[in-house]
């Protein structure tokens, strides 16, 4: 019990890892004035779908900020899209706002603190460029969460042309401010520019430019350009898969181009990581969405891990991800296990924030990991609600529980991260510890739930 109770403790009363480091450290030290973030966020986009994980997939922009920055090997996400948004945002896990599906409807009580309306109260400019999905109506959108400019789809995955959402209420989804607009162009095409022409208008302030691209999601629909760069794959299903990658890949060059032309490159933090695991053998032309698509199935790797989008196994939850800022990170590798929720606690903190009330926090302050200044933070717990809340998962150190229903895996991540060999028969103390320490998690769910209205 004293175990449990000496890393449960920090994160109930959001006591940071690393007190010892200054809010304005960073800033000051890279030759003052606040840090810039950039987070590039893909959709679907399995492990082993980027060259940096060994995929033939054409990637060279994120190649190269995975060589000149951190790879984030054990980064966890939600298994499913609209929890890790929620996670990021938030700092805190998607199930204690009821969050575990994708959803269409108001994911956070209005009036909460975001990562946007944090860095927005210490003087940053905030943009949003892509898929919000945590409310799909205008009045529910980016804008009323911290962000002075939004862009792209209130909903999840649109078509790459039309911009149309699954049938129903919220096919028409593209918005400019949370104002419903028609536009021509392709989807990936559409997020770059309006990022590109927003980089443009910065003043002298910091910044938070947040692009949630919808690649690698359904449908897909890439022209010939991106399919040729991927000529090299016979299957015409993996070509159109691998062009869509190439093609945001593309995008994060284009929007970082932007950002050196216009001398903010060098104070800015840039993060890319995926929402979930890759998803595997979808139809591509699924009859939800209006408009006609190209037949075919998904072909996302999350090699060598177990699993896929929708799933607590590593390959649902663990993604691609890197954290570039040459003047602060050394090239590298990080294998700490990391989470979404750590974000917004990092870079609140590296700008200078004070939380004016207590956030309830579930992540930390990740910085001197990043940095190398502690190699291996004090042991924590990471909690999982999956979706529909018919699973959850609870990783403690090298030990990661998963309970559906009454079936209980246990995995040693560090020998086995294929988890492969079910170790709950053998290692009931691990059981037991575990499932204790998941029950406290899961009492703290749903108590930020956004209020119905009455009827």
């Amino acid at each position: 019990m004293k175990r449990i109770l000496s890393f449960l403790f920090p994160c109930l009363l959001c006591v940071p890892w690393f007190s010892s480091f200054a809010a304005d450290g960073a800033g000051g030290a890279a030759g003052g004035g606040k840090p810039n973030f950039v987070i590039f966020l893909a959709d679907d986009l399995g492990w082993n779908d980027v060259g940096f994980h060994g995929s033939k997939i054409k990637t060279p922009n994120l190649d190269r900020l995975a060589a000149e920055g951190l790879m984030l090997e054990q980064h966890y996400v939600a298994p499913l899209c609209s929890p890790t948004r929620t996670g990021l945002m938030t700092g805190r896990f998607w199930s204690r706002f009821g969050v575990t599906n994708p959803q269409n409807e108001q994911a956070l009580p209005f009036g909460t603190e975001t990562l946007a309306s944090a860095l927005k109260s210490v003087g940053y400019q905030t943009a949003l460029f892509g898929k919000w999905h945590l409310g799909s109506l205008p009045e529910q959108g980016p804008n009323k969460f911290g962000f002075d400019r939004s862009y792209g789809s209130l909903a999840g995955g649109v078509g790459p042309f039309d911009h149309h959402y699954k049938k129903g209420p919220f096919t028409q989804t593209w918005h400019r401010d949370c104002k419903l607009v028609e536009e021509e162009g392709h989807v990936t095409d559409l997020i770059a520019r309006e990022a590109v022409n927003w980089v443009k208008t910065l003043n002298d302030r910091p910044f938070l430019l947040y692009v949630p691209f919808t690649a690698v999601h359904i449908p897909i629909d890439e022209p010939k350009e991106w399919l040729d760069k991927n000529s090299h794959f016979d299957d015409p299903d993996m070509r159109r898969y691998a062009a869509c990658a190439t093609h945001m890949d593309a995008a994060v060059g284009r929007i970082l181009d932007a950002l050196r032309a216009a001398g903010r490159l060098e104070q800015t933090l840039v993060l890319f990581f995926s929402d979930n695991g890759g998803s595997i053998g979808v139809r591509n032309d699924d009859p939800k969405y209006p408009g006609t698509y190209p037949p075919g199935r998904t072909t996302a790797s999350n090699t060598p891990l177990r699993g896929q989008k929708g799933q607590l196994y590593e390959g649902g939850i663990r993604t691609p991800a890197i954290a570039w800022w040459p003047k602060r990170l050394k090239p590298g590798k990080v294998n700490v296990p990391l989470h979404i929720t750590d974000w917004m606690p990092t870079l609140t903190r590296l700008a200078g924030y004070q939380p004016k009330r207590n956030l309830k926090w579930d992540g930390q302050d990740i910085w001197p990991v990043l940095t190398g200044d502690i190699g291996q933070p004090e042991l924590r717990a990471l909690y999982w609600l999956g979706p529909g809340k018919r699973a959850s998962a609870l990783r403690l150190g090298d030990w990661k529980l998963i309970v559906t229903g009454d079936k209980q895996e246990l995995f040693n991540i560090a020998a086995d991260p294929e988890e492969k060999e079910n170790q709950a028969g053998t290692q009931t103390g691990q059981i037991a510890e575990l499932t204790q320490l998941l029950a406290r998690h899961a009492a703290r769910d749903n108590d930020a739930v956004v209020p119905k209205k009455k009827q």
